[in-house]
């Protein structure tokens, strides 16, 4: 099969590549042609997974699709954006028709619980990679950033962490089960659902804002580099996904949920009189800490007193 056949195959008729919404021309000529509202921003944000790297060499292609869309939409939820659409560059090292049809259906899936649409991309031989590029809008000056975080400020989380951190050595082979806390984390490291709605409901109310991909510390961190000021993280508050406490016990957890990363919730900042409205309209609003004046991180214990704090969350090109 050519490269050319492939993509009408596989990917042009899929139902997330039809044109329509803010997608004037999708697949078939030499761009795509978005309409964006008046008033309204272009958000665009790319991500690479590469076998070996980001995902075993050898895994399920449906599941491999869903959580290479999740976590490149993740990006757009942490900018309040809604979603449009996005390309997809496609590295194979052969034109498998079964992995293909695997890869197109799990996209497939995703892609209509994000709301997006398959727009364009490219596909090439070689060692099995993908990129994708998500593009979403936002109303002019409304975007959520990180460097807006105040002194005074609530530090809040989106839900549950540690989940899927706590899933590799599953995902890796390292451990073989097959339970309903396993396949919980299973589920959280493969199929994670970007927060859009509770991104969007943050806009004008939130100070700074960013997904959780390389762990609580580790991205708290570009917050109050950003901000230019120092976050306080309660570690007695941080949220952890009861079905991996179940699995590994408290103390495991914790050390997954603080540093593990992979979980696609939202991370903020938020005015303390901003927190009952969220609260009240059901959106899943867990305080963790606080803004103070400073740099850097610092984990709390009950007592208030700093604990210390090793590595801080997943680095590419760390020692």
């Amino acid at each position: 099969m050519g490269e050319f056949e492939l993509i009408r195959h596989y990917f042009a008729a899929a139902a997330c590549a039809r044109a329509g919404g803010d997608v004037v021309l999708g697949i078939g000529d030499d761009c795509a042609l978005l309409n964006i509202p008046a008033g309204e921003q272009l958000a665009v944000s790319t991500d690479t997974l590469v076998a070996g790297v980001h995902f075993p060499d050898s895994c399920d292609a449906a599941l491999l699709a869903q959580r290479a869309l999740a976590v490149s939409t993740s990006d757009l939820a942490a900018m309040g954006a809604t979603p449009i659409g996005f390309t997809l560059a496609l590295t194979l090292p052969a034109a498998d028709s079964t992995w293909l049809a695997a890869f197109a259906g799990g996209l497939e899936i995703m892609a209509a619980r994000c709301n997006m649409r398959l727009i364009g991309g490219d596909t090439t031989r070689g060692p099995l990679s993908m990129t994708l590029t998500v593009f979403g809008r936002v109303p002019s000056g409304q975007a959520l950033l990180r460097s807006g975080a105040h002194v005074g400020d609530l530090l809040c989380v989106g839900g549950p962490l540690g989940a899927a951190a706590g899933a590799l050595p599953l995902v890796l082979g390292e451990q073989q089960d097959i339970g309903e806390d396993a396949l919980a984390l299973l589920d959280s490291y493969w199929s994670p659902q970007p927060q859009l709605e509770l991104g969007q409901a943050l806009r004008g109310k939130a100070t700074a804002a960013l997904d959780i991909s390389d762990g609580l510390l580790a991205d708290c961190g570009h917050i109050a580099a950003a901000s230019g000021v120092r976050l306080c993280i309660e570690e007695q508050r941080v949220p952890l996904s009861e079905a991996l406490v179940q699995w590994i016990g408290q103390e495991r957890a914790m050390q997954c949920g603080l540093t593990g990363g992979d979980d696609y919730v939202l991370a903020f900042t938020l005015p303390t009189d901003e927190l009952p409205g969220l609260q009240a309209d059901g959106w899943p609003v867990q305080v963790i800490g606080r803004v103070e004046p400073g740099d850097g991180v610092c984990l709390l214990d009950a007592g208030g007193n700093t604990l210390a704090v090793g590595k801080q969350g997943y680095n590419h090109f760390s020692a």
